[in-house]
């Protein structure tokens, strides 16, 4: 499915001249422009518009909002999770005022105020907001890791994923050896090698935390449980010992 732009604007209420000031600063590019000189937008590019709506209601500026978008470490699903519970809220703010209105016409003489706080909405996009940033946009690990890969081709990120994939195989292959054994202490010196090499400089704080993120964070247990069971507890028992030395 492709969008002309002027569809794009009906569908989604921003104006045509917002999605043409969206393509000039890089935020949301067309995914073709015709010979004709019409843009248009496939399924993906309307997908990164919603997040990009969702962070402004949220109040991010532009600049980083782009920058969260355009990250190879965005998640989507995560995003999208948190503006349902966002507008979970506000829909029962609005149910309430629904009510008090309905109390009302009714003949309701109790003055109440309380339908119309909207602290709770505002604390939950300053958390959402808190959470963003710290997720994926301001450690210094994140932004020499964006720096690093921005460069980054088609070429190179099939590289890096190959060594990841690698690195992960070997710690599977390997789960019949003790965590602190050599083999797989220098498997634990790779992967860190490997993150300094290809994202941003990697210390024993920090692999600690990732090692503690692989088992916390259920996407990455079952990212790495791929290759095989049990990997995900394996390794961060192995990084735990690493960094314990």
């Amino acid at each position: 499915m492709e969008l002309k732009i002027n569809e794009v604007a009906k569908l989604t209420g921003i104006t045509v001249r917002t999605l043409h000031y969206y393509d000039e600063i890089g935020l949301l590019k067309p995914t073709k422009v015709t010979e004709a000189g019409y843009r248009l937008y496939d399924e993906d590019s309307i997908a990164i518009l919603q997040q990009i709506l969702f962070f402004k209601e949220l109040d991010f500026p532009l600049n980083e909002i782009k920058d969260i978008v355009t990250s190879h470490q965005f998640d989507k699903a995560e995003a999208l999770r948190e503006h349902k519970e966002l507008l979970i809220k506000k829909r029962e703010r609005i149910d309430n005022l629904i009510k008090l209105v309905d109390r009302t016409i009714e003949g309701d003489s109790d003055m109440s105020f309380k339908e119309f706080d909207i602290t709770e909405i505002e604390n939950t996009k300053k958390k959402y907001a808190s959470e963003v940033k710290e997720r994926w946009g301001n450690s210094d690990a994140y932004i020499e890791s964006e720096k690093k890969t921005k460069g980054y081709g088609k070429e190179e990120w099939q590289q890096t994923n190959e060594e990841c994939n690698e690195i992960l195989k070997a710690f599977a292959t390997n789960m019949d050896k003790a965590p602190d054994s050599k083999e797989v202490q220098v498997l634990v010196e790779e992967w860190k090698n490997f993150i300094t090499k290809r994202f941003y400089k990697c210390t024993n704080e920090i692999l600690s935390g990732l090692g503690l993120m692989y088992l916390a964070d259920e996407r990455f247990k079952k990212n790495i449980d791929k290759n095989g069971e049990g990997t995900a507890e394996f390794m961060s028992k192995a990084i735990e010992i690493y960094c314990k030395n």
